[in-house]
């Protein structure tokens, strides 16, 4: 009796093992399934990620095995239609289950949260707080203090549907967004009419843009290339056509780019949702759906 009981403690630890090791290989395969790292906050949720992965994997690998181990060595034998011994409720093991479940979810909720107020994402908490807004604070861990601090102040202006960018500095403004890498970044986003969604998939940002509202919004490229931002929230019939490229470069180049974009004439960008609303417009069959007109192509410097 005494051997079968150390079997079964063994069998249970080298269940346990192997479970943890599979899962936390499971967990770092996680990073290779999101965009490249382009933002300094990238790796805070690459790692949040990483570890719901691993929590996930252990949980359903935990219950899968048990449940294997059951069905193999604790089955009925053949023929053997008699009923159970009579178990009746154990308390100690429902308190287990139930507070272990509660436990995790605040783990959860208490690595996530950290997360939150690292990205320094004001969503709706920053209606409630106008006047004492979340601190910002870049994951990129370096001593220099230009990585921390705002060096470039970006306007950005969201509207049905298109993406502008004002360089204050130089009074430039693009449809595309140009960033200096290594550099923080500040982005005071507007929008003009509805509530828009600014999202970077390979910086791993989203912030909600809520009409009447400015908002500050802080994060540090640290990846040379171009990468695309969309809108999170559905603005409408031409939703689709609200992208545009954001380009990280050196902060050589990025100066270069604006002061040779400083001498351009203002000229009207192109902006495919007024080319698809003029073409619906004089289409001989309509299908009578209302939509909004697209606003008028903005004037810009730099057309992208």
């Amino acid at each position: 009796m005494k051997i079968q009981k150390i079997l079964n403690i063994l069998t249970l630890l080298t269940g346990a093992i192997a479970v943890t090791a599979t899962s936390l290989w499971i967990g770092k395969q996680a990073y290779f399934w999101l965009p490249p790292q382009a933002a300094a906050e990238s790796q805070l949720i690459d790692d949040l990620i990483s570890f719901l992965v691993t929590l996930g994997s252990f949980i359903f690998l935990g219950v899968t095995s048990t449940l294997m181990y059951s069905v193999v060595f604790h089955r009925a034998v053949k023929d053997d239609f008699s009923d159970g011994p009579a178990i009746e409720g154990n308390i100690t093991l429902e308190v287990v289950w139930t507070a272990i479940p509660i436990l995790l979810v605040f783990w959860i909720a208490g690595y996530s949260y950290q997360v939150y107020e690292k990205m320094g994402i004001q969503g709706p908490a920053e209606l409630v707080h106008l006047h004492n807004p979340l601190g910002m604070e870049s994951a990129y861990a370096a001593p220099n203090d230009a990585l921390v601090e705002p060096v470039e102040k970006i306007d950005v202006l969201a509207k049905q549907w298109a993406w502008v960018f004002h360089y204050p500095e130089t009074d430039v403004t693009s449809t595309e967004l140009h960033l200096p890498s290594d550099r923080r970044v500040r982005l005071a986003l507007h929008s003009e009419d509805v509530l828009h969604g600014f999202y970077i998939p390979a910086f791993r940002l989203k912030q909600d843009i809520i009409p009447n509202h400015n908002i500050d919004f802080e994060f540090t490229p640290i990846r040379p290339g171009q990468y695309r931002l969309t809108d999170s929230q559905y603005s409408g019939t031409y939703f689709a056509t609200m992208q545009a490229d954001v380009v990280v470069e050196s902060p050589e180049d990025y100066h270069q780019w604006l002061s040779q974009a400083a001498t351009q004439k203002p000229s009207a960008a192109k902006n495919q949702a007024a080319s698809e609303y003029a073409q619906t417009s004089h289409q001989s069959v309509q299908t009578g759906w209302a939509t909004v007109a697209p606003a008028a192509p903005p004037l810009v410097n730099s057309p992208g």
